[in-house]
């Protein structure tokens, strides 16, 4: 375990120091680097400073790229996993450099793994070397069985540090006049970071008029040819602004640059395992990441760091950015494995283990492709998979498409280009026309619509491929040879039929395949059971069968950035043999009723339905379902019922716990305890009329209860007249009841409930039932408001007695007989 300084020569003199030792005897060592553009720089630098060309003692491997070298070949991660499960034994190989470990890639994590695996089984005598400026290296040493740690000491050039504020508007317009304050503070030229391509594009649209200076973007998409030309000196007399994203981090010397402008931010893949999406986020870089591109300014000299962030927000940074494994789509690493034979992933030793979300739902997609069996083991199309290099869906596609070619001429070409499109990582459509229509992103590009419209939001981050689509073409011929068919074969313009790019990417996302909801335009129930859409005029929004490619990875309901329409024959045709003929009853949220129907589904997706007669199985449940959604309205409430509701609530506030709570939201929480065992026998709305709802909101209190209710909370009052009148029960505060005045004679105290711990808050009215009082202290109305009463109401009502003792006068109920009767 090697850790040294960004900028410190790890990467061109430890394999050379290496390149001479006894134990090597003959044998290359293979120098792993994240990407094809470092692999490339760090091949030629290497050459050079043994005074060679590439070809001779170093060479380098790449995808669509290969110089060999006798002594050194510096290789990217894919390519090592190829070469290991090629021949596990690495034949001619004497060492293996992991450099660069810091960024935790999945290939590299997986090389490691791999690598200590064959050393234990195969080759004890394999050397392996892990080099990293800021990975903690205890967890290394510790996968390396404790394997020695040389720390360097190297101290590269000064880098000054300047800190502005985080910008409050567009991250590009920020770095644009960072970078033209650079080029005016500082000698040479300038790497700005910026968190993808489209702000690259942004960015270089704003510099492009400044005198002297050439701007050139750097990031994963551009063809091999540009990439390294960012990487060389301006001309004389000329300076070079270069717009990078994090490629530029590592392992490439970018000759000239004396000045770093970093936006602060970068842009990673997070995958939803329970969603089966993966969706590009923009997050402020780690520590670890600010300081590796701050080195980019001190390699050739001393140099100075703008930073678009404040010391403060710096000391707030999460230490190191997430290792890939844990966040990424693991349906490569998960086929990898299955190829490799490690059924179980911790037969091998890791970093990080794979998490087992993400693990189990990347083996249910190869499970879906066919790429391996129940048991997890590779079949011989998983095989056929793994050597193509790409996505296993996007394999799937190409190799299902390669057999489709001769009854459907032009479906390798077609299928070619979309695995191009969607292996690039590249906004879609031409000329800001296409939307998300993959098929018409394909026929733009076929006639030459080279740059495309990076209409996704800020957090998509999907760059285009600055003018032309050199990029896009020489990986749709790669495709095209491992399909048996020659580069170029197909070349030239031509319509693209949506529903044939339907077809093919069906084939790949089997599981994003979707039915327009009714009466929403533009919105889609896929077979996964998410929600899909695209906005308000897009072509694909009239389409009744989708497929959806890329998604923004919202859970419930995704914006589809590419997809395309399938044809309703095709779905029939394509999973007709997958669709299950189930019998269903449910709730209809429109009919507000039960509904029982035998469906055909495909995933979520009903495809179609017809109505069953007769009680269906579950029609309690739909019934439940629906009360659920409704409400408790549904049932048959008298008042007596909702009084008894009223009562034990009453008793609950009194005496605690021991009450049930018949609150509506108890009562919805369980239905399945209380108001099931009354919904056997009903299939229909219409059958909750007759419902015994009483019977069955006693048996949630105990029947054997009702004594302790009433003696609780009655349901009368008794007054002393010995009329009853009813007591209510509000939700807060006492019991109410209601009497008239000469009711109450001779009542010294006021009534209670609760045995005497609750007193009735009475509400006193006249003979014609007017209030004149509420109270929960009769014997303090006597005292003082009764003479008041007695004064303005006995001349209103003559026939009734209003004795000036109301203690001493007999209650009564009646008035005077008329005189004269």
């Amino acid at each position: 375990m090697l850790q040294a300084p960004p900028g410190s020569g790890k990467t061109t003199r430890v394999p050379l120091a290496l390149l001479d030792a006894p134990w090597l005897a003959g044998r290359k060592i293979i120098v792993l680097e994240p990407r094809r553009v470092a692999a490339r720089a760090a091949a030629r630098r290497l050459a050079a400073n043994l005074g060679e060309d590439l070809g001779g003692r170093v060479g380098y491997r790449i995808r669509q790229d290969h110089v060999p070298g006798k002594g050194i070949e510096v290789v990217t991660e894919g390519i090592l996993t190829r070469m290991l499960q090629s021949d596990p034994a690495l034949p001619g190989v004497g060492a293996v450099v992991f450099d660069e470990f810091h960024e935790r890639s999945v290939h590299g994590d997986l090389g490691l793994a791999l690598s200590l695996d064959v050393r234990g089984a195969l080759r004890p005598d394999l050397r392996v070397v892990v080099m990293s400026a800021t990975l903690d290296t205890a967890a290394v040493a510790a996968v390396l069985d404790d394997a020695p740690v040389v720390a360097a000491t190297v101290h590269p050039h000064p880098v000054t540090t300047v800190w502005t504020d985080r910008p409050s508007g567009r991250v590009d317009a920020s770095v644009a006049r960072a970078v033209l304050r650079a080029l005016e503070e500082v000698d040479g030229d300038v790497l700005a970071f910026l968190p993808g391509a489209g702000e690259i594009r942004s960015v270089a649209g704003i510099l492009g008029g400044v005198p002297g200076v050439d701007v050139v973007p750097l990031h994963g998409a551009l063809p091999s040819q540009a990439q390294d030309a960012a990487l060389r000196r301006a001309p004389d007399g000329r300076r070079k602004v270069v717009l990078a994203t994090s490629i530029a981090e590592t392992s490439v010397t970018i000759d000239g640059i004396r000045a770093v402008v970093d936006s602060g931010l970068m842009r990673v893949a997070r995958f939803d395992p329970a969603a089966g999406m993966t969706r590009l986020v923009t997050l402020p870089v780690s520590k670890a990441a600010a300081d590796q591109r701050q080195g980019r300014a001190g390699r050739q000299g001393p140099g100075v760091c703008y930073r678009l962030w404040s010391r403060e927000e710096h000391a707030g940074l999460a230490r190191a950015t997430a290792p890939e494994i844990l966040v990424a789509d693991l349906a490569p690493l998960a086929l990898e494995l299955a190829e490799w034979g490690a059924v179980d992933p911790a037969a091998l030793r890791w970093i990080d283990p794979p998490p087992a979300g993400g693990l189990a739902a990347a083996r249910a997609v190869l499970a879906t492709l066919g790429a391996v069996d129940g048991g997890h083991h590779i079949t011989p199309h998983g095989r056929s998979l793994a050597r193509l290099g790409v996505h296993p869906r996007l394999g799937h596609l190409l190799l299902r498409a390669g057999g489709l070619e001769a009854e459907a001429p032009g479906t390798a070409r077609l299928a070619s280009e979309i695995a191009a499109v969607l292996s690039s990582g590249r906004p879609l459509g031409g000329a800001g026309s296409t939307g998300a229509d993959l098929a018409a992103t394909i026929e733009a590009r076929r006639r030459g619509g080279g740059r495309a419209d990076d209409r996704g939001p800020a957090d998509r981050g999907r760059g285009d491929g600055w003018g032309d689509d050199r990029g896009l073409r020489e990986a749709a011929d790669r495709w095209l040879r491992l399909l048996g068919f020659p580069a170029g074969a197909f070349r030239g313009g031509g319509a693209v039929a949506p529903e044939d790019a339907g077809r093919l990417l069906a084939l790949a996302y089997p599981d994003r395949v979707g039915l327009a909801r009714p009466g929403r335009g533009g919105q889609w129930l896929l077979r996964n059971g998410h929600g899909a859409w695209v906005p308000e005029g897009d072509s694909l929004a009239v389409a009744q069968w989708v497929v959806a490619a890329e998604l923004d990875g919202d859970r419930r309901n995704a914006r589809i950035w590419s997809g395309a329409p399938l044809h309703p024959d095709d779905v029939e045709r394509l999973f007709g043999s997958e669709m299950e003929t189930v019998d269903r009853t449910g709730w209809d949220p429109r009919r507000h009723d039960v509904v029982a129907s035998r469906e055909r589904r495909l995933g979520a997706i009903v495809v179609g339905a017809t109505p069953l007669a007769g009680t269906a199985t579950g029609a309690a449940a739909a019934l439940m379902e629906g009360i659920r959604e409704v409400g408790l309205d549904l049932l048959p409430w008298t008042d007596e019922l909702q009084r008894l509701r009223a009562r034990v609530a009453f008793a609950r506030r009194v005496d605690g716990p021991a009450w049930p709570d018949l609150s509506d939201e108890a009562l919805l929480a369980d239905l399945e305890s209380w108001l099931a065992p009354s919904l056997a026998g009903r299939s229909r709305r219409a059958d909750l009329a007759a419902l015994p709802l009483g019977d069955a909101l006693w048996q949630r209190i105990g029947w054997s209860r009702r004594g302790a209710l009433e003696e609780t909370a009655p349901t009368h009052l008794t007054l002393p007249t010995g009329a009853r009148r009813r007591l209510d029960y509000p939700a807060e505060g006492p019991p109410t009841a209601a009497a008239r005045v000469q009711e109450l004679f001779g009542a010294t105290s006021t009534p209670t409930v609760a045995g005497g711990r609750v007193p009735v808050l009475l509400h006193i009215t006249s003979p014609a039932g007017r209030p004149v009082q509420v109270t929960s202290d009769l014997a303090s109305f006597w005292a003082t408001t009764y003479r008041q009463v007695r004064a303005e109401l006995r001349a209103r009502y003559p026939r009734h007695p209003w004795p000036e003792d109301p203690l001493a006068a007999a209650p009564t109920s009646r008035a005077a007989p008329r005189r004269g009767t």
